[in-house]
Parts: C-alpha cells; sequence; structure tokens
C-alpha cells in the first residue's frame, strides 16, 4: 500500500500541491502531469530523492495521456479551469478531456480513478461551468464505471484565488463590491481538509462514489467579506452590485487575459453554493472540517492593517 503509484493531473496547482504533499507522506510513488515542468518544481522537495516525477502532459493528447498514466495504480484528475481562453475550453477541459482520462484509466487497469467536479455542478444550469461540470461526471462516470468524484464548494487556503484577491483589493479600494447583492450563500473547505479526503479515498476502501466537500458553516458571500475584513482589520463600503450591472462588470472582465469576473461566473452566483448530502462527504472519511476562523489569520497576516 506504501508503494502505490499515484498519478496526479493538475498536480502543480493550488489543491494539487497539497494533495502531492500528503501523498509523498504516505510513501507514494507520484507522477504529476502538468504542462510545464517549471511552474511545478516547488513540488519536489515535498517527497524523497525520486518519490516524485514531473512529467510534460496535455490532457487533449491521448498519447500524452497513456505515457503518464501507464502503469499507475490510481489516477486524480484535477485539471479545470475558471474561465475559457483559446483552446482551453470548459467543453474541452471538463468534459472532453474528462473523458479521454477515464477512457485510458480504464484501458491502462486503472485501480482508482478520483475526479473533481464542483458543487453546484448541474446539467440544467445558465452557467456553462456548472453544465459542463455536470456533464464531465456523466462522461467519466459512462467510461470508468466506479470513478469516485470530488464536489467541493470553494476552496481557501493560502494560494486561493478569493481571500487573497478581495484582501489584495481592500489594500487598495474604500470599496469591495458585491456581485449579485452578496446574498449568494458558499460553504467555504479548507483546502488541507479536501487534500486529507482524497488520500483517505486512496488509502481505504469507501461506499460512496460522490463526495460534496463543504466547511462546517455556511456564509452569504456579504458575511464573508466582513469575516475576511475583520480579520485583517480593515473597514470598508461593501457595495451591492445588481445582477444585470454584475454581467456588465463581466462583459469588459472577460476580455482581459486574466479576468477577474467574467458573465459565466455572474450566472454561477445565481445559485446558491452548499451541500445537499453532508453525510457522504468529509464524516465519511473520519473528517472534522476546519473552521475558516481558525485558518484565515494564519495566511491573511501580510494585509492586516496595524
Amino acid at each position: 500500500m506504501q508503494n502505490k503509484v499515484v498519478t496526479v493531473l493538475g498536480g502543480s496547482g493550488f489543491i494539487g500541491r497539497h494533495v502531492v504533499q500528503r501523498l509523498a507522506a504516505q510513501g507514494a510513488l507520484i507522477k504529476v502531469g502538468c504542462r510545464d515542468i517549471n511552474q511545478a518544481m516547488h513540488l519536489l522537495p515535498m517527497g524523497t530523492v525520486g518519490q516524485i516525477k514531473l512529467i510534460p502532459t496535455n490532457v487533449r493528447d491521448t498519447p500524452s495521456l497513456h505515457n503518464i498514466i501507464k502503469g499507475s495504480d490510481c489516477v486524480i484528475n484535477l485539471v479545470g479551469i475558471l474561465y475559457e481562453s483559446g483552446k482551453q475550453s470548459f467543453q474541452a477541459i471538463h468534459v472532453e478531456a474528462a473523458q479521454k482520462i477515464a477512457e485510458i484509466c480504464e484501458q491502462e487497469g486503472v485501480q482508482k480513478l478520483l475526479h473533481f467536479s464542483a458543487l453546484g455542478a448541474k446539467k440544467e444550469s445558465s452557467s456553462v461551468y456548472a453544465r459542463t461540470k455536470a456533464e464531465g461526471e456523466v462522461a467519466v462516470r459512462a467510461a470508468f464505471e466506479d470513478a469516485i468524484i470530488f464536489r467541493p464548494s470553494v476552496v481557501y487556503g493560502a494560494e486561493d484565488r478569493f481571500f487573497n484577491l478581495f484582501a489584495e483589493m481592500a489594500t487598495l479600494s474604500p470599496i469591495l463590491p458585491l456581485m449579485s447583492g452578496g446574498h449568494t450563500k458558499f460553504q467555504p473547505v479548507f483546502v488541507g481538509d479536501v487534500a486529507e479526503a482524497v488520500v483517505a479515498a486512496i488509502f481505504s476502501d469507501i461506499a460512496e462514489k460522490t463526495y460534496e466537500l463543504g466547511g462546517p458553516t455556511i456564509y452569504t458571500l456579504r458575511q464573508l467579506i466582513q469575516l475576511l475584513l475583520k480579520t485583517i482589520n480593515r473597514s470598508k463600503i461593501l457595495l451591492p452590485i445588481p445582477r444585470m450591472m454584475g454581467y456588465g462588470i463581466g462583459l469588459a472582465a472577460q476580455l482581459l487575459p486574466n479576468p477577474l469576473i467574467t458573465v459565466d461566473q455572474v450566472r454561477l452566483l445565481k445559485s446558491d453554493n452548499v451541500l445537499m448530502n453532508s453525510e457522504a462527504g468529509f464524516a465519511a472519511f473520519g473528517i472534522k472540517p476546519k473552521a475558516i476562523e481558525a485558518i484565515l489569520p494564519t495566511y491573511l497576516r501580510r494585509f492586516h492593517k496595524d
């Protein structure tokens, strides 16, 4: 068990680095698939010499996927995008690539496939992101029947793009915008807890096939920003942005190379992002998710106003 060969696709990303770190501690032999090896070099010191291998991988290319998946006991698909850019479309990454990965896992005799979807993935959603996440789940299950699917809520931690973004905005502007009026509900989950659940799913026998991962508390967007401001000791004006105005902002912002918000993300905010089935989540792994109030101060100190 200690010598399992685990392939992590998207391993250099936010969640991936935490998963790799915990897998290395378990003694797994890890192959990390990434587009740019130079952006994944920080992973190597997490293991012993030769324990972690970085392999250039294009998830849209069949030979590239066969190359990295061959000989793996387990494959974790963490690949996903928040906005579309060129060939990196939601359909190409969330559906077509996910299906291709699952098919190759089946062909190569992989024992376990862990696929990351998202809380709120629905085939009837007006958001293309959420809709393709749901389509991806169906495609993965059709190709690899026993695939284990994780659906996390907003994931936070030291490298997140949520609290760090708002905290940086709070240091520059007297006003913070609240898209969709700030009423959307979230159940933020700590990245370390998510990584623990992934490792538990690999090294144990589990009955469920779909796990919704969320923190212990539900917050509105307004409450999360208020908690953030309290943590960094700053006072700002919170400006509710009506949805129609949000569409206009998203339309303009998505023209940028790295947009802060897109029209599709505004559509995503129409629906709450909370657990529907809390039993098929952390409880199944014996994990008690950490409270956000205990974690935020550990990595937002640099934004604190003394």
